[in-house]
């Protein structure tokens, strides 16, 4: 069988122009003169046989083929780094790694109660979690640049990525407010909601929709003083005592201690869903299938009433 002989460094500059999207960039963040950056590329190009850049007014951006090249250039070096990182450990043998794309929508509190499982397992753990947005996640996930993505929804149906979602779990939806706030909005609830002042997830949000159609089926017009895309950011407000804002119930002594933070009410028939996605239809990580294990009756679990 013929090869092409694929040279690394070659390939190494190009997944480096891609990711700064410039030779400029990528001379810099290298310590290389661009034109070295720019014979490689040409070479590259010419092993593979078709263009992998190209100009789109000052930037380099991907043409078809450089964003297949990029998904295996990725895992590439991504698998290069895992393996320095491995060999270079003293623990090697006895740590295992869990890398988590955490869905920036998806609560905090509730991302790292679903990882504390995964940490009190008897073998050693090294957790690596980043944080973005849905899409960019499931992207990575389907090149293996990830073990498991946590987020607040499933996969949409007719995705062409071979991902699979699994359910962990879902709790209550109730609004809460710093003391004073709450005493004023609690007494006729869910009435006294009309031109209360809310924070609100953006409308990006899976619960976004849900929260909307029951202001509007139960003819509420609120005072939506913020919308945040980062959950963390709208509880900060909410702390601040700028408006009230929802949360899980199953979180609700964590909200006040963390926010200072009340229940005003309950969002009745609103619930949040949290999944697990993964490159598999059964979970292997044994990591993950921790987490798994540990997360039923624990996690989601309302707080007691009286």
């Amino acid at each position: 069988m013929k090869t092409t002989g694929l040279n690394f460094r070659h390939l190494y500059y190009f997944w480096v122009v891609a990711k700064e999207g410039s030779v400029t960039r990528a001379a810099e963040r290298l310590d290389v003169a661009v034109q070295t950056i720019s014979a490689q590329l040409s070479l590259l190009e010419q092993s593979i046989g078709k263009s992998l850049l190209a100009p789109q007014g000052r930037r380099l951006v991907l043409t078809e083929t450089g964003r297949v090249a990029l998904g295996y250039a990725d895992q590439i070096f991504l698998l290069g780094e895992q393996m320095q990182e491995a060999l270079a450990g003293s623990d090697m043998d006895r740590t295992m790694r869990l890398t988590v794309g955490i869905s920036d929508s998806l609560p905090k509190l509730i991302s790292s109660r679903l990882l504390e499982a995964a940490l009190r397992l008897s073998e050693r753990v090294k957790l690596v979690c980043y944080e973005d947005n849905f899409e960019s996640l499931l992207g990575d996930l389907s090149v293996h640049k990830l073990d498991v993505v946590l987020t607040d929804r499933p996969v949409p149906s007719g995705t062409t990525l071979r991902v699979f979602s699994h359910l962990l779990g879902e709790s209550e939806i109730m609004l809460f407010g710093v003391p004073k706030l709450a005493a004023k909005y609690r007494a006729k609830f869910p009435a006294s909601l009309n031109a209360a002042p809310l924070l609100l997830p953006t409308r990006n949000n899976a619960m976004r929709g849900r929260l909307d159609h029951w202001f509007e089926a139960h003819d509420l017009r609120p005072d939506v003083v913020g919308e945040f895309d980062d959950n963390a950011l709208l509880n900060t407000f909410g702390r601040n005592g700028l408006g009230l804002f929802p949360a899980p119930s199953a979180l609700a002594a964590d909200v006040e201690e963390q926010f200072g933070a009340v229940p005003v009410g309950e969002i009745a028939q609103v619930r949040e869903q949290f999944y697990a996605i993964s490159n598999e239809r059964k979970i292997k990580h044994p990591a993950i299938d921790a987490i798994l294990s540990a997360i039923h009756g624990k996690v989601f679990t309302p707080p007691r009433r009286g």
